[in-house]
């Protein structure tokens, strides 16, 4: 009865080594991860410099808006409501531009992770091991995409 119960251990142990090494197997057939440093992604986008600009001169715009209403205003909690609003428009407007870059960087990201056959892309800071790093073919693709117009 005993040596049944070491042999019935020894069959489930190798049982499960067995899936284990199957899973793995099967894991690094079916995912293949890519890492992208999104940063790097947004500053090298080709519109990235020209949109900043345009944000840059909203707020300027804006400031200087909420300034001259701030000075002609005596109540402090009109001054606050000034500047808040102020904020909140600037704010709307850069979602607003950086939407575009955002979608050409998603668009680019899976066209490249297609194209490798990458099925999960991450932050490469999330990477500890592994992992194809495609951050400049995203580069390349965003170039490629603004340069034909896309």
């Amino acid at each position: 009865m005993r040596s049944m119960k070491k042999s019935g251990g020894i069959v489930c142990i190798a049982l499960v080594l067995g899936l284990l090494v199957c899973g793995v197997a099967v894991a690094a057939d079916e995912e293949r991860v890519g890492g992208i440093d999104p940063q790097k992604l947004l500053f090298q986008h080709p519109k990235y410099e020209q949109t900043m600009k345009q944000i840059s001169n909203i707020a300027d715009q804006k400031q200087s808006e909420a300034k001259t209403a701030i000075d002609k205003e005596t109540d402090n909690n009109k001054k606050a409501e000034i500047f808040q609003s102020m904020r909140r428009v600037v704010a709307e407007e850069e979602q607003k531009l950086m939407r575009p870059i955002f979608n050409d960087i998603d668009n680019a990201i899976r066209t490249v992770a297609i194209a490798k056959k990458i099925t999960v892309v991450v932050d490469k800071a999330a990477l500890f091991y592994g992992g194809i790093d495609i951050t400049d073919d995203v580069v390349q693709e965003l170039r490629k995409k603004n340069a034909s117009g896309g």
